[in-house]
């Protein structure tokens, strides 16, 4: 019996149902990371992204357009195998399901071995162990689908290859589903990153006038004060409002800033600590809903003024 002949539409079928199945099981186990990440946060990372402006939206969106695909893709395949049993033995199907099985294999093998060796060093948290778990669940199980995919099983069982497709799509979309409970809707990610850009304006705006003060010794009396024709600086706006934030002079070092905001930052932020991009600022930036206000006092001897003389010892 010659062998069956490979047609670009046979080809390029099995390329993109790779491609999809590559690309779907790699989101899946990256955004279960990130949700064990959410809920078992790392002590030791000090510097780690809030939920709404991670990878987490990119990973649900790459499930929620791949998934269909690579179930459409398997399923033209199947039918195309069923009108015509010779195209069950394409080079291409061949190729695709020993070269998926191969992954999946060694994924496993490496997980076991990645297992032991953080065991061995007594690294093992709870953290550690469900990544280790669900990686050695989604590997193992590709493994297993595939391997008996080879053996012809599926093509033997075709109500069981559905309930099979089914089953792996109402496991991502209850997973899509979850990432809602974390994130929020898209809207109230929108209100979200509305709060983050406040904090970034209010922290340039603190370090501006703290080194207004370096520069001439004295806060401003307003945040126009603040503006520079020639460095091109202007104090920001509430993106969300337009309207002007907040600024008080208490006292010769003391000052407040305040903004309205959406909501409290522990929710939005509840795996994220204090971002300081402007250098050493004391005090930290959590806020609760609604407006509220962040008093600062500067340390003359921490934020000396510019050209003051160095004390001769």
């Amino acid at each position: 019996m010659h062998n069956p002949k490979v047609t670009p539409k046979d080809f390029f079928l099995w390329a993109g149902a790779m491609v999809s199945l590559y690309g779907s099981v790699l989101a899946f186990i990256t955004l279960v990371f990130s949700y064990i990440n959410y809920a078992f946060p790392d002590q030791l990372s000090y510097y780690t992204m809030e939920a709404f402006s991670g990878g987490m939206r990119f990973q649900m969106a790459t499930l929620i357009v791949l998934v269909p695909v690579l179930l459409i893709l398997m399923r033209l395949i199947r039918k195309d195998i069923a009108a015509d049993h010779l195209k069950g033995e394409l080079w291409v199907r061949r190729w695709a399901l020993f070269l998926t099985v191969f992954i999946a294999g060694a994924a496993v093998v490496g997980d076991l071995i990645t297992l032991i060796n953080y065991f061995l060093g007594g690294e093992i948290t709870m953290r550690f162990v469900l990544k280790v778990a669900v990686l050695l669940l989604v590997a193992g199980g590709v493994f297993l689908h595939f391997l008996a995919d080879l053996r012809g099983y599926w093509l033997k069982q075709p109500e069981r290859a559905r309930m099979v497709g089914w089953a792996a799509a109402m496991l991502v979309l209850i997973t899509i589903v979850a990432g809602f409970f974390i994130m929020g809707t898209p809207g109230q990610v929108r209100l979200y990153r509305f709060d983050s850009q406040k904090v970034s304006d209010l922290q340039n705006i603190q370090w501006q006038v703290v080194n207004y003060w370096q520069q001439k010794e004295s806060l401003p009396a307003t945040l126009a004060e603040l503006e520079d024709p020639i460095s091109g600086w202007e104090t920001p706006k509430d993106p969300q409002s337009g309207a002007s934030y907040v600024y008080r002079r208490n006292g010769p070092l003391d000052f407040t800033l305040c903004a309205t905001f959406n909501a409290d930052s522990k929710e939005t932020n509840s795996e994220s600590m204090p971002v300081r991009a402007y250098g050493p600022i004391e005090g930290n930036w959590d806020h609760g809903s609604g407006e509220v206000c962040f008093d600062r006092s500067i340390d003359p001897e921490r934020y000396p003024p510019y050209g003051k003389p160095v004390p001769v010892q």
